[in-house]
């Protein structure tokens, strides 16, 4: 895990094709970021031709549109040419509400457990046993026929289950079974609400053996923290304490402890499918905040103590929305959806338009423009997002594991720091969230290492190191380290 670098696409949308060799043509550029694993949003067939993916109905079955299952194996053994992993976002909370016919061949849902989304598995009643080895046995399909590194599951504590072991936990060690049976490895990484490590905890120590799960509040709490926004699930975040609290404790929310757990354990976006997609209009962070908050956001991203997610499009500052859509044929389940999805922003106080997720301008819209890459600010996007890989694959004090973490803040001076240690080697990062200039405590550092603020990135090249203190203009950070880093 401390190796990966995620970077999470959609299918139908990466590309104009829409399809896997639409993927494979795009590869150079993801190996020239300096990713090392691919994320697919769910890839099993759903209704119609336009789907986020979450509404699954055939779980053995590769989406048509996007090639079927030989575009899944030709873009699978691409990647690993170029020497990189290729996880799956799998959904076993739910199927989707059109085309489930599951039912039909045997007890297949719960009549005891309700979902956000409908009925759940049946995964702890009367012939239970069969419906959990569909669920494993799918899990372990995906690793066996197309060679996938691993899952990613879908609202992993969503899932309803109240046996012992539960599913995420039996399908997590078939998972590191049936892949070390082939010589590789295989990771699951739980997607979860709840902050509770006993997800990634090793199942002799009572956990579920899960590698990795999202840590949300990691992103609630640097979005708050740029953007002011406060409704909904942000109303728990606010200020910079919370995200120095993401950085030296991992959670923010609720009672559960990280202790002992490394920090390889954990993966941390600014923008994800989530957080962008189920905004009423589909901002991603580069419609919401200035350049160079921006530029602080990848920074704290990328030099995490994590592992970083990054969101297609994101590395170049795509200003293109990633809206919510379906094609859905029934034409009362398409109203619903509209309705539910006005509901839904509600709490949010969205006034706005909600954009109808059956429309074809929808799905349309939420295509990256790729040709920005290479076009002034987004070309300097990318090339600190570059570097800052660059610097996370050669300096060991930056990779996703236990080593010594350090964290200050000033609440009032809106700054964070962040001390890494490796091998005796330190390094600093700096973060002003403030909007106006700081100078920020650097005692033993000697050299800047980087500046969100160069010229090169976007930034007007004012931050400087001078006599042990840090000067910095408002929404910018600085790596220090000593004179050799």
């Amino acid at each position: 895990m401390a190796d990966l670098v995620i970077y999470e696409l959609h299918v139908g949308t990466f590309s104009h094709a829409g399809t896997f060799d639409g993927v494979i043509e795009r590869l150079p550029a993801i190996r020239d970021l300096g990713a090392t694993a691919l994320e697919l949003m769910p890839v099993a067939e759903f209704p119609g031709g336009r789907n986020w993916g979450y509404d699954g109905v055939s779980l053995y079955a590769v989406q048509s549109t996007y090639g079927g299952p030989e575009g899944l194996r030709r873009l699978v053994d691409a990647a690993h040419g170029a020497g990189w992993a290729v996880l799956l976002d799998v959904v076993y909370n739910h199927l989707g509400p059109e085309g489930n016919y599951l039912s039909e061949f045997g007890p297949y849902f719960s009549e005891r457990h309700h979902t956000l989304w409908g009925q759940g598995f049946n995964l702890d009643g009367g012939d239970s046993r069969e419906v959990r080895d569909y669920i494993v046995g799918n899990a372990v399909h995906w690793i066996r026929e197309y060679h996938l590194d691993g899952l990613r599951l879908d609202a992993a504590d969503r899932i309803a289950d109240e046996s012992r072991p539960p599913i995420v936990e039996e399908l997590t060690a078939a998972v590191h079974a049936e892949a070390a049976a082939a010589g590789r490895t295989g990771v699951v990484i739980a997607e979860i609400d709840s902050n509770d490590p006993k997800y990634v905890r090793p199942r002799e120590a009572g956990g579920y053996g899960c590698d990795a799960h999202w840590l949300d509040d990691f992103h609630h709490a640097v979005h708050v923290a740029l953007t002011g926004e406060r409704t909904g699930y942000y109303r728990d975040f606010g200020g910079v304490g919370p995200v120095a609290r993401a950085l030296r404790e991992r959670y923010v929310r609720g009672r559960h402890s990280s202790t002992g757990v490394p920090g390889e354990r954990f993966v941390v976006a600014t923008q994800n499918h989530d957080q962008i997609g189920n905004r009423a209009g589909g901002e991603r962070l580069s419609a919401l905040v200035d350049p160079g908050s921006l530029r602080l956001a990848a920074a704290i991203l990328l030099l995490s103590p994590y592992v970083p997610l990054i969101f297609m499009g994101e590395e170049h500052g795509e200003t293109n929305p990633f809206l919510y859509f379906v094609s859905h044929g029934d034409p009362a389940l398409i109203e619903a959806v509209r309705e539910g999805r006005r509901r839904e922003f509600a709490a949010f106080s969205w006034a706005g338009d909600v954009p109808d997720p059956h429309a074809d301008v929808t799905f349309e819209t939420s295509r990256p423009e790729w040709r920005r890459a290479g076009e002034g600010v987004h070309g300097k996007h990318l090339a600190l997002y570059r570097e800052l890989l660059r610097l996370r694959r050669t300096e060991s004090a930056l990779r996703a594991e236990s080593g010594e973490v350090e964290v200050q803040f000033d609440e009032a001076e809106e700054w964070v720091s962040l001390a890494r240690r490796s091998s005796g080697r330190r390094l600093l990062a700096l973060f002003n969230f403030a909007k106006a200039p700081r100078v920020l405590p650097a005692e033993g550092m000697e050299r800047l290492v980087l500046s969100t603020d160069d010229p090169a990135y976007g930034g007007v090249g004012v931050a400087r190191l001078d006599g042990g203190r840090a000067h910095l203009p408002g929404r910018a950070a600085v790596l220090l380290g000593p004179e050799d880093a």
